[in-house]
């Protein structure tokens, strides 16, 4: 049986998340409606039960746990913490029980867990988190946008080749153009990090140079890197412009009856598409690229919505040959500096 044949089996952290298992359990069943996969439900078995119908009992299976790693508590704590729900997901995941592991809980436990118990794979030396943002051409890949804070010119190298492999595999395109982020395009441009990294990048068989950040939202690049500090600026700074463009949008429309009846018109088409094209929910979650394994971060506020679009990230991952090609690329290039 092929990968893409079997049934894969998603552990999902159902008590991680900003408002509960309420939104994760329904997003899971909406996951179900659409894909066929075994979901492993990991949490309070009752709290699990008060959401889950009879008609989904059959073909889910759950794992107790009796604690939850709470948004406030230290990513370093979670080691120690055996019985949370996202230890014993990600555990799930070690064991060989789970193709995968979802997590909208704590973000720095679940990267923290993932890394040091799944393990990284082994041309890695720092795990990336990757994440799809809006370009007027469809999606650009940026990574990393937070795991790794202090970065040096080999990871931003492994990060590029990870990208790649990312836009190939599961993006669907070929070539994809990778770019370095840096404060201009030119090749002498960037700081100390960027400029030593420069050099590596160019074994990336799809490196373009350096690109700035306007060039991730106008589709002059597929995947962009950048160290994990700069890439959560740019991830939120992304994200609260966008919400600040529809309220002053809301803002001025409600000023003008031109604007209104305009923009009743367009409501459909036009602003749920470009809703639709900036909503994170649409993209699920982050993969943590370069664990031995599978792992989605989903942001804490998921909805519904985002958590069935982070089990389809899971699933899509788990049924590709990501990590084998990475592995591959990555010892070519080690062979080659032998």
């Amino acid at each position: 049986m092929s990968r893409s044949d079997r049934i894969i089996r998603i552990a999902i952290d159902a008590m991680g998340g900003d408002f509960g298992p309420e939104p994760i359990i329904e997003g899971c069943m909406k996951a179900m409606d659409e894909r066929a996969f075994k979901p492993i439900l990991v949490g309070n078995r009752d709290a699990i039960l008060s959401f889950l119908p009879e008609f989904y009992l059959e073909r889910i299976e759950i794992v107790e746990s009796s604690d939850v790693i709470d948004m406030h508590d230290q990513a370093t704590n979670a080691l120690r913490r055996r019985d949370s729900s996202i230890y014993k997901a990600v555990e799930l995941v070690r064991d060989g029980k789970a193709d995968a592991v979802v997590s909208a809980g704590h973000s720095g436990a679940t990267m923290t867990l993932a890394t040091l118990r799944i393990g990284r794979l082994p041309h890695i030396s720092k795990p990336a988190l990757a994440t799809l943002m809006p370009n007027i051409n469809g999606k650009t890949l940026v990574l990393d946008v937070g795991a790794v804070v202090e970065c040096k010119a080999q990871n931003l190298y492994e990060f590029g080749t990870m990208g790649e492999v990312y836009a190939q595999e599961l993006m669907g395109i070929s070539s994809p153009r990778v770019g370095l982020l840096a404060n201009g395009e030119e090749d002498s441009k960037g700081n100390e990090l960027t400029k030593e990294a420069f050099p590596l990048m160019k074994s990336v068989p799809g490196f373009i140079g350096n690109v700035e950040g306007r060039d991730i939202f106008n589709g002059n690049v597929d995947v962009v890197v950048t160290d994990g500090f700069t890439g959560n600026v740019l991830l939120k700074t992304s994200e609260g412009v966008a919400d600040a463009i529809f309220t002053m949008m809301r803002q001025a429309i409600r000023k003008s009856l031109p604007a209104k009846i305009g923009a009743l018109l367009m409501k459909k088409k036009v602003f749920a598409r470009l809703k639709k094209q900036v909503d994170y929910a649409e993209y699920g979650g982050a993969p943590l690229l370069g664990v031995d394994g599978c792992a989605i971060v989903s942001h804490g506020s998921s909805n519904a919505k985002a958590i069935k679009n982070a089990i389809f990230q899971a699933i899509g991952y788990a049924q590709s040959d990501m990590n084998k090609r990475i592995e591959e690329l990555l010892a070519q290039a080690n062979s080659k500096e032998d």
